[in-house]
């Protein structure tokens, strides 16, 4: 109870993600429905027993594919900043460690990627690539890794001055023993929370993009589809939106405050 009282954003996100990564794990095992089954019959029923959610204009059941949206969004979204954070890593601590024109070079090549709106040089991306996961997650990794690379570099130049790193430097370790031995443990912690922010961020994208037709297409749930698809709706089936629209705000509420909570805790330390 005291950690919760000091850190109540780190408890409450954690509890939101905690849910929402079990309900997708165990959630397709859990929700019987088969989110892809069509049943005209049953078009834009509401909320009962046998589906709790009710169904889309197709009869589908929406708490299926809520559920089965769930694992495409946190997997997408968590495989999307793991890769940026390791292009963005590489980048940012390569540029620091070598400075001069190298890093100039770096930097300013970053400058001109952040020079974009981020969601709209998605947008441009995935337009050109097409539509599909593969290369809906390779245009949110090209928006995604140059927050990496500006917070990476800015933390190798202050720990690279550090006495412990001078002192290996000057007993002999070699660059790559520099890198894992003694800066990444110090990177741990920033680049964390970064990464925790930057999984919200790249659920709403991934929502946005799917939402404008250029992420996952149908029938593959997606939050972002099925707000797409419940629009036309929305007076007389409110619930095909409001159900995936919840979702969506609960992750990010869910992943800000966990990243918010990870930012108090390393700042004490």
């Amino acid at each position: 109870m005291k950690a919760i009282a000091r850190n109540p954003s780190l408890a409450l996100g954690g509890l939101i993600v905690a849910i929402l990564a079990l309900a997708a794990i165990t959630g397709p095992m859990s929700v019987r429905a088969d989110p892809l089954a069509i049943d005209l019959a049953r078009s834009l029923a509401g909320p009962s027993r046998a589906h709790p959610l009710g169904c889309d204009a197709l009869g589908r059941d929406v708490l299926a594919r809520i559920v089965w949206g769930a694992r495409l969004s946190l997997g997408l979204s968590t495989g999307v900043v793991l890769l940026s954070m390791a292009v963005g890593t590489a980048v940012g601590a390569t540029a620091a460690l070598a400075g001069g024109r190298v890093d100039n070079l770096v930097m300013r090549a970053v400058d001109v990627v952040l020079a974009f709106p981020g969601i709209l040089l998605a947008i441009a991306l995935a337009a050109i690539l097409g539509p599909g996961l593969i290369d809906l997650a390779i245009a949110l990794c090209a928006m995604g890794w140059t927050g990496y690379a500006r917070l990476v570099r800015g933390e190798v130049l202050t720990l690279r001055e550090r006495e412990y790193v001078h002192a290996a430097d000057a007993l002999g370790a070699r660059p790559a023993r520099l890198i894992f031995r003694h800066l990444l443990p110090g990177l741990a912690g920033p680049v964390a929370v970064q990464a925790t922010f930057g999984v919200g961020g790249i659920i709403g994208a991934e929502a946005a993009l799917s939402f404008l037709g250029l992420g996952a297409l149908p029938p593959t749930p997606s939050w972002g589809n099925m707000l797409d698809a419940g629009r036309a709706f929305l007076l007389v089936a409110p619930h095909l939106t409001t159900a995936p629209g919840i979702a969506i705000g609960a992750s990010i509420l869910g992943f800000n405050l966990l990243g918010d909570g990870l930012a108090q805790r390393f700042g004490r330390q």
